[in-house]
């Protein structure tokens, strides 16, 4: 169905084409509106008529008409006309567009084709032209006019309109176009051929468009009153005599403007006074001209212009300039003067630093050449020798003690100026009750005091640079000569983010008085650059930071406080506010052994500046606590070495901690000797090199079979007697004794008894050392003897038992078999008292004998 009716819209479109095409639209349709331009914003009409018999194909049915503003359905008013046509009309009340297309548009079958059109424009009337000005041209003599005039709205011709009147009463001729200007300008020129010389002229500008005519009003003037001259000539400038101030100046008329009546004026300037100054009112005869009232000694630069004497005429340009240089004379300035002393020389004299003002050029009359100061006054035929002579506005020089006068003067290449006199009076005078200095601009001080008790003659204001000598600056200072005065505005020398001291002397009668002083900037900024932190001191919760003022060139401005801010490795920013007198600050509630950043920033009104940042890491404890481990540590040092002393001059004591444990080596066992070895001789090693001996060969002898255990209580056994025990315990061998002579069988029969028969106990061979000669064995043996082997009271010992067999089980101690059977000890033999601290060697014959 939607493709169906798609298909038939567009076959209907089709057909209605063909038809009007077909057909023809010539004068099948017309529209009509009541005045193609409007005013902006007023009603439109139109009319669109359509006639079917010119359209062909349309009268078979009825036609039906709408309208379209820029695309913009509108309704209509149809309605049958004469001879069958369709007439429609529309209304726009509003037409608040600059320009649009009304079209017509022509129903049939549901169809719309467009038939007709219309264009409209809106707008507004032409503005009125407004400041009509002329000037006349001398080079072509033409008449260039320009004037003012609103934006157009609408298409809009300009002209230029000239009418010649013969007289000022007299109505203006016919109206002639004079000349129009381009696309859009607001100027034109009327040609020579129009204009009427010397006679009077009106002119005016007109504008029309399609809503109506504007004019501007009429001018009326003669072409050569508005005509701009060519400049004038300067041809010479010179002194006139017996008159230094005064000067000549000879100029010449422009050859195009001689004929003419002209009024001239000449300007000058000079470097001191770059503004021009106008001297008005040279009449129309050219020739020299004297004017006075200039500077002496001054260069000035003179230009010259002229025009018509017309109230309207126009000045030329000015004429090209010239240069001149007034005559000097002597200078005629009083000097104005400063100064400061201080006695030196043990008081015999006084050192004098005079500073003084360069005079204005109306005084200097000329180009200054230097000052004189003298200590007494000039006279007539005489000049007293001069103690400075000097080109600069200062001077240092001595002068005996008690000097109270001093005389200054300026001179030129004409001469010498009147001496002015400087009394130098003491400075014990009233100081000021107050003084302040507030910015007064960017390169400026208003000071402001308050009225010395004592009436003032007028006042002397000093200032300088507080980085700098009071002295460096001789023009840093000046008068005020009105003694009810309390303010004073400081131009010279002041610049910006620089702190100045002020300094103002009240001046008495007869005295000057005690300055008061106080600092200033006239503009402040951020400081250059913030003081550097040193660590002064550090703790486990606080630390002391300090750091150097300023430098006063640095500081740009007053400063206000300085903020220190501290963080940890955790972020946590802290912050404190210092006042700007304190160099120093401590920040507490700081955590032990932590990584702290620190740094200060530097403040004035104008802005802050930050310094470089310091790391500091605070102590696990303070110094109390340190002083107090060290205390307590030097406290045990000396408790340890007191117990030590008592201990060692106490043996009760000593004995309670050290039990006294007996040493063989010191025993009378160790200084026992066998019987069979007394009549050897007892070799000794060198006390320089001790021989160490060693034991070559270690036997361990068995029990006889069927023997008792050692160990056992031989008083317990009456019946049976002791216990037979090996006759030999150890046995060494000899270099001379075959190591198979002894009968092993007689030593397991033998017993041990505590007899008197000697029994071998052990046989130690020492060998050489280093080279020394073989010392022969030594047999160690054990006593059967009922003496006791110590030196003391003590019966004689039981049969000696070796306690390390105590508590073993007595085949683990003696073999079960014959003769190659043989038990020894699991522990090492080298247990055995008397052979601790021997070398054993030869253990790889002792069988199992176990090492250490």
């Amino acid at each position: 169905m939607g493709r169906r009716g798609a298909g038939t819209t567009l076959l209907r479109r089709l057909s209605l084409l063909l038809l009007l095409s077909l057909g023809g639209t010539h004068g099948c349709a017309s529209v009509a509106v009541g005045s193609p331009v409007v005013p902006l914003g007023s009603a439109v009409t139109a009319s669109c008529t359509v006639r079917s018999q010119l359209c062909g194909g349309l009268d078979r049915g009825r036609v039906r008409i709408s309208w379209l503003l820029d695309g913009e359905p509108l309704a209509g008013r149809q309605r049958g006309g004469p001879g069958g046509a369709e007439v429609s009309h529309v209304t726009v009340p509003h037409f608040n567009r600059s320009q649009a297309r009304l079209w017509c548009l022509l129903e049939w079958n549901g169809t719309r084709q467009r038939v007709g059109v219309a264009e409209i424009q809106a707008g507004y009337p032409p503005a009125k032209p407004s400041n009509l000005s002329c000037m006349l041209n001398l080079s072509d003599y033409g008449l260039t006019c320009q004037w003012e005039r609103a934006a157009d709205s609408l298409p809009t011709a300009v002209a230029l309109q000239c009418a010649t009147s013969r007289a000022q009463r007299e109505p203006a001729g016919q109206a002639v176009t004079g000349c129009t200007p381009r696309a859009g300008g607001r100027r034109c020129t009327v040609p020579r051929r129009l204009l009427q010389l010397y006679r009077q002229m009106d002119f005016w500008v007109s504008a029309r468009n399609a809503l109506g005519t504007a004019e501007s009003e009429r001018l009326r003037i003669d072409p050569m009153d508005v005509a701009k001259l060519d400049p004038p000539t300067l041809q010479s400038i010179g002194s006139v005599p017996q008159q230094p101030d005064c000067v000549s100046v000879a100029w010449e008329a422009a050859p195009s403007s001689r004929h003419m009546e002209l009024q001239c004026e000449l300007r000058y300037s000079s470097a001191e006074d770059p503004a021009w100054a106008l001297v008005p009112g040279i009449g129309s005869q050219a020739g020299p001209t004297q004017h006075c009232g200039f500077l002496c000694g001054t260069r000035y630069r003179f230009q010259m212009r002229c025009r018509r004497p017309s109230p309207g005429g126009y000045w030329s340009e000015w004429s090209a300039g010239r240069d001149f240089t007034t005559r000097e004379k002597a200078p005629t300035a009083r000097l104005d003067a400063w100064w400061s002393t201080r006695p030196v020389g043990a008081g015999r004299r006084v050192e004098v630093q005079l500073r003084w003002k360069a005079p204005p050029q109306r005084e200097a009359n000329g180009r200054l050449l230097g000052y004189r100061v003298a200590l007494s006054p000039r006279r007539r035929g005489w000049d007293p020798p001069a103690v400075c002579d000097t080109a600069d506005t200062q001077c240092n020089f001595s002068a005996p003690a008690g000097t109270g006068r001093v005389y200054l003067s300026a001179y030129n290449a004409a001469g010498e100026s009147p001496a002015t006199e400087v009394v130098l009076l003491e400075r014990t005078g009233r100081p000021l009750a107050g003084l302040r200095a507030v910015p007064g601009g960017e390169r400026s001080l208003w000071v402001h005091w308050e009225v010395p008790p004592a009436p003032a003659a007028g006042y002397v204001l000093e200032w300088y640079p507080t980085s700098a000598e009071p002295a460096g600056c001789s023009a840093c200072w000046q008068r005020e000569r009105d003694g009810g005065t309390t303010r004073a505005l400081i131009r010279d020398g002041i610049e910006p983010f620089q702190q100045y001291s002020v300094l103002v002397y009240p001046l008495y009668k007869d005295a000057v008085g005690v300055p008061a002083c106080t600092a200033a900037y006239s503009q402040q900024k951020a400081p250059s650059h913030a003081p550097k932190l040193h660590l002064k001191s550090i703790s486990k919760s606080h630390a002391e930071l300090c750091w150097d003022s300023i430098p006063v060139g640095m500081r740009n401005g007053f400063i206000t406080n300085y903020t220190i801010f501290w963080a940890n490795s955790t972020a946590d920013v802290s912050s404190a506010v210092v006042n700007s007198s304190l160099s120093s600050f401590v920040i507490w509630g700081l955590k032990p052994s932590t990584l702290y950043k620190v740094h200060i920033m530097a403040s004035t009104v104008a802005g802050s500046t930050n310094g470089t940042s310091l790391t500091l890491v605070t102590m696990v404890l303070d110094d109390i606590e340190i002083q107090f481990l060290f205390l307590t540590l030097g406290l045990v040092f000396v408790l340890l070495i007191l117990l030590m002393i008592c201990f060692q001059k106490n043996g009760r004591v000593k004995k309670q901690f050290w039990p006294s444990v007996p040493d063989p080596a010191n025993s009378s066992l160790g200084k026992w000797v066998p019987a069979e070895l007394q009549q050897e001789p007892l070799q000794i090693p060198g006390a320089r090199e001790p021989g160490l001996a060693t034991i070559s060969t270690v036997t361990v002898l068995e029990r006889g079979a069927g023997k008792q255990p050692w160990g056992k209580d031989p008083m317990a056994e009456t019946t049976s007697g002791f216990p037979d025990l090996p006759k030999t315990y150890v046995q060494q061998d000899g270099p001379d004794t075959p190591s198979g002579s002894r009968d092993m069988s007689e030593t397991s029969q033998g017993c041990y008894r505590n007899g008197g028969e000697p029994v071998q106990y052990a046989h130690v061979v020492g060998d050489g050392y280093k080279g020394q000669q073989h010392v022969p064995s030594r047999l160690y043996l054990r006593s059967s003897s009922t003496q006791p082997l110590l030196f003391d009271g003590t019966p004689s010992p039981t049969p000696y038992e070796n306690l390390w067999f105590h508590g073993v089980a007595p085949e683990r101690l003696y073999g079960q078999g014959g003769k190659g059977d043989k038990g020894f000890p699991e522990e090492p033999l080298i247990n055995f008292p008397l052979l601790q601290g021997l070398k054993i060697g030869g253990a790889e014959e002792l069988y199992d004998f176990q090492r250490f």
